[in-house]
């Protein structure tokens, strides 16, 4: 039998192709929109889900029904000793505290990370529990480093509009209309927990270069002395794929020689956020035997 079933949820990013040829499972996240259950990169692909953004269609975020993922859970365990599920940061979902009550029942087969990360650093800690594993850690010990390390990453994002920030009562309507007619563009970062405003400047190309500024800011404090080969760096947007393009285009001149993945933001952040919008990553490399 085999050791350790790595499962995440579709905010990693991971679509259900790549999971499948990293040998992973992924829970897509449900969404209703207009009243309708759709599932993440199962029958709402990103496309789609911009569409109906852009329609003003209600949508909703929901976690995982627990039948789902039980019924996943039980799946994996009939070929593997113990199931590492790695949903989303506790700080911006419930999805966590329901699989770690879910998890009790399982007597120690089943383990539940709280991560703190969500999109491209959430994938970067599934890669890192697949090395974990290959390696021959079992459940419990990838956990533990795992947690060890939550809050060794930075995400910094900028919107393209303030509209679903009002909507979700992140700012009030009259910061939104006076924010939209002087060209503000706020720069949110994801420290672990929650989505927390950073700074607010004026245009785009402003809001670039602030997410720059902080992202080398963090190199030289939070991971000062660290070898920059130690550092996993990524790009995220929402819906704009030719935009990210220059965007990543761009942080690679502001970088040089550091590798950037690149890949969109998760929906489930999107949701909160709009199309348009550009995101700068990072999280530390893990050091495993």
């Amino acid at each position: 039998m085999k050791k350790v079933a790595i499962i995440t949820d579709s905010n990693s990013g991971i679509t259900q192709e790549e999971a499948q040829a990293l040998g992973i499972h992924v829970v897509p996240m449900p969404f209703y929109i207009d009243d309708h259950l759709y599932f993440e990169g199962v029958s709402l692909s990103q496309e789609e889900f911009y569409g109906k953004l852009e329609e003003d269609c209600e949508i909703h975020t929901s976690q995982p029904s627990p039948a789902d993922v039980l019924y996943l859970w039980d799946e994996c365990l009939k070929e593997y000793e113990s199931v590492l599920y790695i949903p989303m940061s506790s700080g911006l979902s419930s999805s966590y505290e329901t699989a770690n009550i879910l998890a009790e029942d399982y007597e120690g087969k089943v383990y539940v990370v709280n991560n703190q990360r969500i999109s491209v650093t959430l994938r970067q800690s599934v890669l890192d529990a697949i090395a974990l594993a290959q390696a021959g850690n079992i459940s419990a010990k990838i956990k533990e480093i795992l947690e060890q390390v939550k809050f060794e990453s930075s995400i910094y994002i900028t919107v393209d509009t303030l509209k679903y920030l009002k909507k979700g009562g992140r700012i009030t309507p009259a910061a939104a209309a006076i924010g939209t007619l002087l060209g503000l563009k706020p720069v949110l970062q994801i420290n672990g927990e929650k989505l927390d405003a950073y700074a607010k400047v004026r245009g785009k190309k402003a809001a670039k270069d602030a997410m720059i500024d902080a992202m080398k800011k963090d190199f030289g404090e939070k991971y000062k002395g660290v070898d920059m080969s130690q550092i996993h760096l990524e790009a995220s947007y929402s819906g704009n794929p030719e935009e990210a393009q220059g965007w990543k285009d761009k942080l690679e001149q502001e970088f040089p020689g550091m590798e950037i993945y690149m890949a969109p933001l998760s929906l489930s952040v999107s949701c909160h956020i709009g199309k348009g919008a550009l995101a700068i990553a990072c999280s530390k490399a893990i050091e495993f035997k």
